[in-house]
């Protein structure tokens, strides 16, 4: 690219205007050509360590944490181990391909996931129901949010918050996570202490594996504290069971409405914001659409909701991935191809996360999520005008509350736009006064 042409750095918040039209584009995603030699990009070529290793810690939390309410819901819904499994297939092979697809076609580290929320809700309600009204409402889900995405609704609503606020709001979703680092020291201190020395000595010396040091300085630990606890009796390929979907008032009330609006307040708008906090300019209509077209695909074979990541899409699109914002596409295709490789064997290979300290998934989460927690905080406070819509965003997502089935980061965004326009419209009433 020439010399001329002034590139933002990889990691600054996007411009103050709208978080998605006006972000600074990273090259290799949306920006436009500039002069001198093209740059052609390849997967091979742009493949580093760092972002392999991004991708796989992606991988380890989303079946460390979020699976096991999936699991709970099927539990509570008296799924068949047939059913269970298949379902487990379904949301990761539609969380695979989509990483892969996306992050390809947009050169950005594009990271989806199953709806968390929506997985929560179910534990609750699906033993309401039988389970072809539940898939009737997954489809039903599905294609809503496809239309939702392709008309560019979701889109237009999220070009009105204000890039500090949207900081704001990254920063409160993963800040529980920068503490999880040194609330674990309390129950397994060798373990998340191994984690977080490793961390920063690497950090100094070895910065591009600091994460894959951390990792392994916390598995040794694990093991020689006879805290591993892995059976793999056996591994099968799963059988995807295809289910005929029943429609039913109820379950769409109770089901189906609840989970669309917690799919995309709870997981795309964060998703599409931790994109926008890292400075790339993401298609709304594409994302939303796409992920949503592949959840109905999936609906019969049991996947609730596939959506854009928050947290997990933090670790790949901070500089912990790559310290070249254009080669950190690679960690979203790799998260991908290891969603697809596990998916595969259904849940028969969910055991060897499921057998990991919980203070070694958190104190490995929390370290690969410090860059972009950094600069969530930065871009917050880089404007004094916003500081205090982005403390009111920060302190509501960090809060971790939920009303009416909706997650902190959606109350973060709206009480943060709520007061971003009170506070503007007084500051803009005073100056015309003082005029």
């Amino acid at each position: 690219m020439s010399s001329k042409t002034p590139t933002p750095h990889p990691d600054a918040a996007p411009p103050d205007s709208s978080p998605l039209a006006g972000a600074a584009a990273p090259e290799g995603a949306d920006a436009p050509p500039a002069a001198g030699p093209e740059r052609r990009p390849g997967l091979l070529r742009d493949a580093s360590l760092s972002a392999v290793l991004a991708g796989f810690v992606a991988v380890v939390v989303s079946y460390s944490g979020p699976l096991v309410i999936v699991l709970a819901a099927a539990s509570a819904g008296h799924l068949s181990t047939a059913q269970t499994s298949s379902w487990v297939w379904a949301i990761s092979i539609g969380s695979g391909l989509t990483c892969i697809a996306l992050s390809l076609r947009t050169k950005m580290p594009v990271i989806t996931a199953w709806s968390t929320p929506g997985a929560a809700l179910l534990v609750t309600s699906l033993g309401a129901y039988s389970y072809a009204e539940a898939i009737g409402a997954f489809l039903i889900t599905g294609l809503v949010i496809t239309l939702v995405g392709l008309t560019g609704v979701f889109g237009w609503l999220m070009r009105q918050v204000p890039t500090a606020v949207v900081s704001a709001m990254l920063a409160g979703i993963l800040f529980s996570f920068g503490t999880g680092v040194f609330t674990s020291l309390k129950t397994a201190p060798v373990i998340a202490g191994s984690v977080l020395v490793a961390y920063l000595l690497a950090k100094r010396w070895l910065p591009r594996y600091a994460v894959l040091v951390a990792l392994a300085a916390g598995v040794v630990a694990s093991a020689a504290g006879s805290r591993l606890d892995i059976h793999l009796d056996r591994i099968e390929l799963a059988k995807p069971v295809l289910t005929t979907p029943d429609f039913s008032l109820a379950s769409l009330i109770g089901i189906a409405v609840p989970m669309i609006l917690a799919t995309l307040a709870s997981q795309n708008a964060p998703g599409m914001a931790v994109l926008t906090a890292s400075g790339y300019r993401p298609k709304d209509r594409l994302l939303i659409g796409s992920t949503g077209l592949v959840s109905t695909l999936l609906a019969p074979f049991g996947s609730h909701a596939i959506n854009l990541a928050a947290i997990t899409a933090a670790i790949c699109t901070g500089p912990e991935s790559h310290r070249d914002h254009r080669r950190r596409y690679v960690a979203g295709v790799s998260c991908g191809a290891f969603y697809l490789l596990i998916g595969a064997f259904g849940s028969t290979l969910v055991v060897l996360f499921a057998g990991l300290p919980k203070e070694l998934v958190a104190a490995v989460a929390g370290v690969a999520l410090l860059g972009a927690l950094a600069g969530g905080l930065t871009g917050a406070v880089k404007e004094e005008k916003d500081r205090e819509a982005a403390l009111i965003t920060f302190l509501a997502t960090a809060s971790g509350v939920t009303l009416f089935g909706i997650g902190s980061a959606f109350w973060g965004l709206l009480f943060g736009v709520i007061a971003h326009l009170v506070l503007t419209r007084r500051r803009a009433a005073s100056e015309k006064a003082a005029a």
